[in-house]
């Protein structure tokens, strides 16, 4: 991320050895600072809690995530394959501090309120990882689709943590159903290859995600399902009980 106050790789690093050591909650800028070297004066001055630590790593991460899209590679591959290839990528990226945010998956799921007010940051990097894909998250369309991308993340982050597979093979297996199940839920992602535009800019494509989004189903933190989720990851309210179950139609009803 190429900002003037952005983290440091060594902040970032020492950020997540802190959530590992001490989980969430014992996450303090004096442990911070004493594990990074830097001041507390120096943090201060450009974080007011550690949850900016934390949506700052979630930039960074989307945008090494992006950094991996060249333009015109939406005419290759489905936009199935673009989100597939798309959230590998982004456990690839949060490999390097894996352990830290095992630590805070673990911390958020005995605090729902906590990931609640987490969830934002999750919501809005899905939105990025659809945009990413081709797949337009304008309008209500677009809302449902980030919902749904939500819980395909969900079922495929609980296969990444007990994953310690070189290859990752047990989580692509775990995303690929995700996104099989996605795909017969009809008001969510809309991925199948007639619906995307076959050339130029993407529906409602001017219209860039927030770094926030509030999302109005939101029940996770960083990468973290409340209680309430289906044994699918699918977010409360959004299973086929209540979706159209269409394998080919994707279309919001």
């Amino acid at each position: 991320m190429n900002t003037p106050d952005a983290p440091s790789p060594a902040l970032f690093d020492a950020f997540w050895r802190v959530v590992a050591r001490h989980g969430w909650h014992g996450t303090t800028f004096a442990r911070i600072a004493e594990e990074s070297g830097e001041s507390l004066a120096d943090l201060r001055s450009r974080y007011a809690t550690p949850v900016d630590l934390l949506r700052a790593y979630h930039r960074a991460v989307d945008q090494a995530v992006l950094e991996g899209t060249v333009p015109g590679q939406m005419s290759f591959g489905t936009a199935r394959d673009r989100v597939f290839d798309l959230l590998m990528r982004r456990f690839d990226a949060l490999a390097p501090h894996r352990e830290g945010v095992l630590r805070l998956q673990r911390d958020l799921m005995r605090d729902p309120i906590s990931a609640l007010l987490l969830s934002p940051m999750l919501m809005a990097s899905m939105a990025w990882t659809l945009e990413g894909a081709g797949v337009s998250t304008a309008g209500f369309q677009g809302t449902l689709r980030v919902q749904g991308l939500v819980g395909v993340w969900l079922s495929a982050a609980r296969a990444w943590e007990g994953d310690e597979s070189i290859d990752l093979g047990a989580t692509m297996a775990a995303l690929d159903r995700a996104l099989d199940r996605a795909e017969k839920v009809a008001r969510t992602l809309r991925l199948s290859e007639h619906e995307m535009p076959p050339q130029g800019p993407v529906e409602g494509g001017d219209a860039v995600p927030p770094d926030i989004v509030d999302p109005p189903l939101a029940d996770t933190g960083i990468m973290v399902a409340s209680a309430e989720a289906g044994e699918d990851g699918m977010p409360p309210g959004s299973g086929p009980s209540d979706l159209p179950d269409s394998p080919g139609d994707l279309r919001p009803a």
